[in-house]
């Protein structure tokens, strides 16, 4: 049936397990003679299982040993612990009874075991880093520093001193990774550390990201390891825009129809993630502000959609889900406020569109940086102490979401026109001859010959 057997485990989250699906898909879509097996939770298999795939994709499902997906946000600590703990074994039992056996592994560096496992079976794996290369290559420089001092378990309790120590960042990448430690749980951070000194094992490594959008970066990191390192491109489902929307799951998927109605470039798209999220009083800060602005809006709020949607007017509609690329290439949207996930970041720029920035873990404060300093894609927005909270209250919301959507200012034209520069170069990128077209090209070629030892 297939040439060769690739087994490709992703850390169990939506932001890890959805591009490596997408990567999974474009590799059997485009590749017959490589036959895929993608491992998931018994839980994340209810999740995804039913999902259309490539005949030469299949699943198969190790045992829930960890906490469940619903649980993962109110202690991501003992989350993190499971998943590099205790997921090894069944793992490592699976492989042993899957057939044709695992010619090579794509894993995701979260998970820290894999590499190990793959040396035990002499399977080689290829690391999949689902973030930017430039948070990647922070923590690496952390690591080799941290290391190179011996600190104490206890030295993010310094972290100030520390980072101010690390060699090859910049001041404001040492900013970043301050925020990063300030705001992060210590022991998760400790985690995503390990797991990242453990890469120059691996037999490759690969990013979600394509080489024009971080290229200094790149070529600093193919310096660093003695293997390839491949961008394969943004790892969105950009393959399948042509594709028939999907209905909404719970039914209500008029979203399409009210996009349709709407004036062109009109539309701010409003997603603050599917992990952590803002809080309930937050959300009421933002409702009003939106609706005070007189800005059309389209806000997928997930358990929240039924409370907000009582509040909105005719010019503004909130759902509990959505097909996030389509709705970001609809001609009629203008703009996306984001949580920043690397993945979300990634549609905005492949779709041409600005953003508006709310930063709230771990890698998205770095994102965040590139989208309003680097590529000058977007603004941020800012957050005051009003009470208890740090809250971005409505009247800020509703000026800051006016000027955003202004497409008559100077600001926003240059704005908005940088943005369509940078999906150009994606969309080069991604095509044929593209940089990450001849990355990915280049990765299966390795595999499929077996020369990645």
């Amino acid at each position: 049936m297939a040439g060769i057997h690739v087994v490709a485990m992703p850390f169990p989250g939506h932001g890890h397990i959805n591009p490596m699906m997408n990567l999974c898909k474009l590799l059997a879509s485009t590749q017959p003679h490589i036959l895929i097996t993608f491992v998931v939770t018994e839980e994340w298999f209810t999740f995804i299982g039913a999902d259309p795939t490539p005949p030469n994709l299949r699943f198969a499902t190790i045992p829930n040993v960890i906490p469940p997906e619903r649980l993962k946000a109110a202690d991501f600590q003992a989350f993190s612990e499971a998943v590099v703990t205790k997921m090894e074994p069944p793992f490592d039992q699976l492989l042993h009874r899957l057939q044709p056996p695992a010619a090579a592994i794509i894993a995701d560096v979260e998970l820290r075991w894999p590499i190990a496992v793959g040396a035990r079976r002499n399977i080689p794996v290829a690391s999949l880093w689902t973030m930017s290369a430039t948070f990647f290559s922070m923590l690496y420089r952390a690591v080799v520093s941290f290391r190179l001092r011996q600190l104490p378990p206890n030295w993010l309790d310094h972290g100030d001193e520390e980072v101010d120590q690390i060699s090859g960042l910049s001041s404001t990448h040492k900013a970043d990774l301050r925020k990063v430690f300030e705001e992060n749980d210590n022991r998760v951070v400790e985690i995503i550390l390990d797991c990242i000194s453990r890469v120059p094992k691996a037999h490759c490594l690969l990013f979600t990201s394509f080489y024009e959008l971080e290229p200094q970066m790149m070529e600093t990191l193919k310096l660093e390891f003695p293997f390839p390192v491949y961008t394969i491109g943004p790892a969105i489902p950009y393959f399948e825009l042509e594709k028939e929307p999907q209905a909404a799951n719970n039914n209500d998927s008029n979203y399409q129809q009210w996009l349709d109605s709407q004036p062109a470039d009109s539309v701010l798209y409003i997603s603050l993630g599917s992990f952590l999220s803002v809080s309930a009083s937050q959300m009421d800060e933002i409702v009003s502000g939106l609706q005070s602005s007189g800005v059309r809006f389209l806000w997928v709020a997930r358990g929240e959609a039924t409370r907000l949607k009582e509040r909105c007017s005719e010019k503004g509609l909130v759902v509990p889900w959505c097909e996030q690329l389509k709705v970001l290439c609809h001609p009629s949207v203008g703009g996306f406020w984001s949580h920043c996930g690397w993945n979300s970041t990634l549609e905005a720029v492949f779709s041409g569109i600005p953003m508006l920035t709310l930063p709230l873990f771990l890698d998205q404060n770095p994102n965040s940086t590139h989208i309003v300093e680097d590529w000058k894609i977007g603004w941020r927005v800012k957050r005051t102490k009003v009470g208890t909270e740090t809250l971005i209250v409505k009247e800020e919301i509703s000026e800051i979401v006016q000027r955003f959507m202004d497409l008559n200012s100077s600001e926003g034209k240059q704005m908005r026109d940088r943005a369509k520069k940078l999906k150009e170069i994606c969309h080069k990128a991604v095509g044929e001859g593209g940089s990450s077209h001849r990355n990915l090209g280049e990765f299966i070629r390795s595999i499929s010959k077996g020369d990645i030892k």
